[in-house]
């Protein structure tokens, strides 16, 4: 089975968790470290702080900003749920843009229309690796003295159009990331943060570990000279939201691989693109002038009136075949939670709904060879008999 995204595993990665296994560290030692340096010299950022999973790092970036609850929060409704789900978690409202029609990113026009006295922060994502359009985004904001978190879980190795690294934070004050295993680099789970401000990393480290520092400098109360060795403070309410030196020394040895990693990817999407583009009943992927995709996903547009078939008839049918597919995503405000809480609605976001209902994710991954790739071709072009 050609699963729609699969991790690569090889024996340098292995070696390097069994060093880690080895030695006298297998979380809070010099391997997370080593990783964050690596990270933010490959993303062309200041700091890179790793925590737990991507939804940790929205999570702990959202509550660096210290918004007041009640305040708003703007994401769009084509992700995954984590990226509402922490403005919810810092008491914050979520609110949502409909999307751009090519890209599948949020639409500034769109932003710009939804925006009120009470948005604070926003949150665009660059799904399926294609880069959101930042510069507009950051010019609105900018306007308005909002906050801009940028989620780029789909999209480290991407770049803007100005050839700077995604989560280079050129646009924004943070950028998050994810490392799950169908992401470009696999850690298990894992995630981190990006950002160029040393007051938000400071904030982020005392956040990812309890809120408990034991920094001298930081007390507030023990003010002995020289320090109690014993001593430490929990300055704020903080989470366990580390990342194990296991899962760094993997992310590590991943990141050397990830040029290449990219570089297949891409690959593989021409191939596709090659085939699909010139049949009626399929819309390929998009990327806008300019960027360059590191291509998480390979989503197409399957017109499936045209071809009298269901998703699920199709679904079941690419199966048979040894194709797996996934659906990313259902709109996030159709979701009951949001709906229940928040009053959301189909119809809401029209353009994400219409996306919602042809899209189809299909095998993408560096590991895949020519005959994988052909395999499934074949299996969607007798889609259609």
């Amino acid at each position: 089975m050609l699963n729609y995204g699969k991790h690569w595993i090889d024996q340098d990665d292995i070696a390097a968790v069994t060093k880690v296994l080895e030695s006298d560290f297998l979380t809070q030692g010099p391997e997370v470290l080593n990783f964050e340096k690596n990270l933010a010299d490959f993303l062309e950022t200041r700091f890179a702080v790793v925590v737990a999973n991507g939804t940790a790092a929205l999570h702990l970036a959202v509550k660096a900003l210290e918004l007041e609850k009640g305040q708003q929060g703007i994401t769009c409704p084509n992700t995954f749920a984590a990226s509402a789900n922490c403005l919810v978690y810092n008491g914050l409202e979520p609110a949502f843009v409909d999307i751009d029609e090519k890209s599948y990113c949020m639409d500034p026009a769109e932003l710009e229309r939804r925006i009120t006295r009470r948005t604070k922060v926003i949150i665009p994502v660059h799904f399926a690796g294609q880069p959101a359009d930042m510069e507009r985004i950051k010019d609105i904001a900018f306007k308005r003295n909002l906050h801009v978190i940028e989620d780029a879980s789909h999209a480290i190795g991407s770049k803007y159009e100005n050839d700077r690294m995604v989560g280079a934070c050129c646009y924004a004050e943070m950028c998050v990331f994810s490392f799950h295993p169908v992401k470009t680099i696999a850690t298990g789970e894992g995630g981190a943060i990006t950002t160029n401000l040393k007051s938000l990393y400071d904030k982020l480290i005392l956040l990812r570990n309890h809120g408990i520092t034991k920094d001298p400098s930081k007390f507030k109360i023990d003010l002995s000279n020289p320090p109690n060795p014993w001593y430490y403070e929990m300055l704020d309410l903080g989470f366990n939201y580390r990342l194990t030196d296991i899962q760094a020394a993997l992310g590590t040895s991943q990141l050397k691989r990830i040029d290449a990693f990219i570089q297949r990817r891409r690959e593989i999407v021409a191939r596709y693109n090659e085939v699909f583009k010139n049949i009626p009943w399929l819309t390929i992927p998009y990327e806008r002038e300019g960027v360059f995709s590191a291509f998480h996903l390979y989503v197409l547009k399957i017109d499936f009136e045209k071809i009298g078939k269901t998703r699920a008839q199709v679904m079941e049918e690419l199966k048979a075949k040894g194709v797996g597919t996934q659906v990313h995503y259902i709109p996030v405000h159709l979701q009951p939670y949001y709906r229940e809480h928040f009053g959301f609605k189909e119809g809401d976001f029209p353009r994400a709904e219409q996306y919602y209902r042809q899209c189809l994710s299909i095998p993408l991954y560096p590991k895949m060879t020519d005959a994988d790739v052909d395999q499934v071709i074949h299996a969607i072009m007798e889609l259609k008999g």
